[in-house]
């Protein structure tokens, strides 16, 4: 294999976006040779894009089809979320490698099904976690796992700079809607968050009490604001807050232990703040009852690098062609997910304390119980945003 050739499910938003790269050289060893959408005014609109590639790629209404066509290496699922894990078993079932977009489900039951499949095949399976590949949060993931902060004792992240208009809230038919994308903030903006927050961390939290208004600030079904409780193993706490209706917000993530605290602010700056003693010796010896322990304040050098989805993409294709290692395994994509399910689980239960595993059949009843009674808006689903620059620093 010379060059690496991708397929891509969904000319909408994302799709639109990964054409783009493509076209620009960005994504080295590899080409598009397929693409597939059921809707023709997105296929026209892409086009053009797809003309100023050096071979045109076939164009495909039925996603089985273009994964059977032998056409294509590796797959980009660019779908609504709940069609997310029916592609990628479909594309493992059938030997073709995939890269499943944030989320990798709406619920746990439908991902874990998903990996199991993933098991089985030889087909390599990733997810676009394209936030794990910013250097603040990939040194922040080192220094905790290295001991530098000690005993975790508090998990923060406040990230209220999601703000949406009404206007975006309405560029779908399934947009904000428990039938049509499960879910609001927790699902369609903050899956890169609930993964990154365990993945720096080191782990899940064990318990999530949450409290979430639907349709605080916009006229939509789900979830435009959260604030969650989080519980670890050893007694830790946290906080996870996050909304589309509130700008200019705040995007503050601090870990902090017996050592001292990460604080990162606005996914750039990295800040140390390194005890000389630790805490809770320091507690235990000292004569005083209010002298801390003497600390360094670090501004963090990191490698510079955040490459995003450039990244994850040139990861995947060297992977492929067996020149690298995957940075982020498909089966990952669980962790994102029951973090949600639990807070929102919690949320339509008056923040009822939900551990971690989720009741998978429970939160997939109370789920179905809202789809039953949702509605998709009536507005026009042609339309492709140009999303360039509206993620790289989340």
């Amino acid at each position: 294999m010379e060059k690496v050739r991708y397929g891509i499910i969904g000319l909408g938003n994302q799709g639109s976006y990964y054409t783009g790269l493509f076209v620009e050289g960005q994504i080295k060893d590899a080409e598009i040779s397929a693409v597939c959408d059921i809707n023709d005014a997105k296929i026209e609109k892409l086009k053009e894009k797809l003309e100023k590639l050096p071979n045109m790629p076939k164009i495909y209404k039925d996603y089985k089809e273009m994964v059977k066509s032998g056409l294509c290496d590796v797959i980009l699922v660019e779908t609504p979320h709940y069609f997310h894990p029916e592609m990628v078993e479909f594309c493992l079932q059938n030997g073709v490698s995939v890269i499943c977009d944030k989320p990798a489900g709406v619920y746990t039951k439908q991902v874990r099904e998903m990996n199991e499949v993933a098991k089985k095949s030889k087909a390599t399976f990733g997810m676009m976690f394209n936030q794990r590949t910013n250097c603040t949060f990939r040194k922040m993931r080192e220094i905790i796992a290295s001991g530098g902060i000690g005993e975790l004792q508090r998990v923060t992240w406040k990230i209220t700079d999601w703000y949406r208009t009404q206007s975006y809230y309405d560029s779908g038919s399934w947009r904000a809607t428990w039938k049509g994308e499960g879910g609001g903030v927790l699902i369609n903006q903050c899956p890169h968050q609930l993964d990154l927050i365990q993945w720096v961390v080191g782990e899940m939290p064990v318990s999530v009490n949450a409290f979430c208004k639907y349709g605080r600030w916009h006229n939509i079904e789900v979830e435009d604001e959260v604030t969650a409780y989080l519980e670890y193993k050893n007694g830790a706490t946290g906080v996870f807050i996050t909304t589309t209706g509130e700008t200019p917000g705040s995007n503050v993530f601090e870990v902090s232990g017996s050592l001292g605290k990460l604080v990162c602010e606005d996914t750039s700056k990295l800040t140390w703040y390194k005890n000389k003693e630790d805490a809770f010796v320091h507690s235990r010896t000292s004569e005083s009852g209010f002298l801390r322990p003497e600390y360094d304040i670090i501004n963090v050098e990191t490698d510079g690098k955040n490459e995003q989805h450039v990244g994850i993409l040139n990861n995947f294709t060297q992977s492929m062609l067996g020149r690298e290692k995957l940075f982020v395994s498909g089966e990952e994509g669980i962790n994102g997910v029951e973090l949600m399910n639990a807070m929102e689980l919690s949320g339509w239960n008056g923040g009822e304390k939900i551990c971690i595993p989720v009741d998978e059949d429970r939160y997939l009843k109370e789920l179905d119980e809202k789809r039953a009674v949702s509605v998709y808006k009536d507005v026009n689903d042609d339309k492709v945003a140009d999303t360039n620059n509206t993620f790289g620093t989340k």
